[in-house]
């Protein structure tokens, strides 16, 4: 019964959508400036909660469309705030675009290539757009062009949210979108839904790719800290080796993957990333720390995880004489796409792209703090193509060499007005 109601409600959806405004002359003018923002975005990157010149370019274009901003959001985020005809009884849709850019020192040799360089954890670093959110702050400046020339079309109100720090505020400061839903951003109006995209550098221009519930996995960090006894290298006897229990605690760590996660149900991953421990080839330290990452797509399994872990480590430690903690700190929840709602919207992407270019995919585990909006209002996230067709060697996010073909910002675009428009007309 459930298959037959979701297949009539798309039906009956596609009908609607396939009404909507035809906006081509629009889209063909606002091309040409998406790219300029994005070049101009991409060689002036700023850091999470340091975004403070995009912050302005942003207000500054949202201002000149005589729409209602609203500044400093979670330090350094923009709102702004559309409202359309019928807005008495109307729906309110909210749209994210992620500002900020990330510790990476480009390799690319691109005329608008970034050479800034600015300070991170106490180091100088370069930085740079590298995970394409300079091509998701131009998408959303051109769709916030494009419906305010048709606010006449617009059924409802429509929030713009520009989100600074989505890679992670600086330690010991909050930021993102939890610290923005904490302020109220889908309040005052109160948004119904949201849509959010993810440019993707592997993914083909002109294809859109998505999944049905839980589609990013919630991102945690663990810090285990191991107790010993220092003693003479020559003599481990004397000693409890803090080194030998982290080798433990890694091993032991894998089998809750491994042998105690039904990873048919969906994927899970402990990763230890960093180990710290000891000052000289023959002493056996006294301590060890170790920091790591915990990736699952599947509530339970994530309680699981967390409680054996807990467990896992100190018995461990205990087993070889010594003594250890494992605090877990939640980073990001799951991407949970809503079921209803993305069958409601897949025909308007369908109708955008094409139906043979919107592709359902596997989960990633991959993180995203769109996942705090998605926790307190239905939400829809998706990826966007911008590898150039027939490249082979696309490079990965968060990479020197990560490009983006400015060809794929249009269907960005249009992606993100026409949904806003159907959903609204819903």
């Amino acid at each position: 019964m459930r298959v037959l109601t979701t297949s009539l409600l798309s039906i009956l959806t596609l009908s609607v959508c396939a009404q909507g405004p035809n906006l081509e002359k629009e889209y063909e003018a606002i091309e040409d400036k998406v790219i300029e923002w994005r070049h101009d975005i991409h060689q002036n990157p700023e850091l999470s909660n340091r975004e403070f010149k995009t912050a302005e370019k942003i207000a500054n274009h949202l201002k000149s469309l005589d729409i209602d901003v609203q500044t400093g959001v979670a330090h350094t985020g923009v709102v702004g705030v559309l409202k359309g005809s019928g807005t008495d009884n109307g729906k309110v849709v909210a749209l994210r675009a992620d500002i900020d850019a990330l510790p990476v020192t480009e390799r690319n040799d691109l005329p608008f290539k970034s050479i800034v360089t600015a300070e991170f954890l106490g180091e100088k670093t370069g930085v740079m757009h590298a995970c394409g959110h300079d091509t998701h702050t131009a998408i959303l400046m051109g769709v916030a062009e494009v419906l305010s020339n048709n606010r006449d079309k617009i059924n409802g109100t429509v929030k713009f949210i520009f989100q600074p720090a989505e890679e992670g505020p600086p330690p010991g400061e909050e930021g993102g979108a939890l610290l923005m839903v904490k302020e109220g951003v889908l309040k005052n109006p109160d948004v119904d839904a949201i849509f959010g995209l993810h440019i993707n550098s592997q993914t083909p221009v002109g294809m859109i790719r998505f999944k049905i519930g839980g589609t990013m996995a919630a991102a945690q960090s663990f810090t285990i800290n191991v107790k010993g006894k220092q003693s003479h290298g020559s003599q481990p006897w004397s000693g409890v080796d803090p080194i030998l229990i982290s080798a433990k605690i890694i091993d032991g760590l894998q089998t809750i993957i491994s042998r105690e996660s039904n990873l048919t149900n969906e994927a899970a991953v402990i990763t230890v990333g960093k180990i710290k421990s000891g000052v000289r080839f023959n002493i056996i330290p006294e301590s060890a720390e170790m920091i790591g990452t915990i990736r699952t797509l599947d509530y339970d399994m994530k309680d699981h995880i967390n409680k054996r872990m807990k467990e896992m480590v100190a018995t461990i430690a205990k087993a070889y004489g010594g003594e250890a903690t494992c605090e877990i700190k939640d980073a990001t929840d799951i991407t949970y796409n809503e079921p209803d709602l993305v069958q409601k919207m897949l025909p308007t992407l369908k109708r955008v792209a094409g139906t043979e270019n919107v592709v359902a995919q596997k989960a990633i585990t991959g993180a995203e703090d769109f996942s705090y909006f998605q926790r307190e209002v239905p939400g829809f996230f998706f990826f966007l193509g911008g590898m150039t067709p027939g490249n082979e060697t696309p490079y990965p996010h968060h990479t020197p060499d990560f490009l983006i073909d400015d060809a794929g910002m249009l269907l960005g675009v249009k992606a993100m007005t026409e949904l806003t428009l159907d959903y609204l007309n819903m």
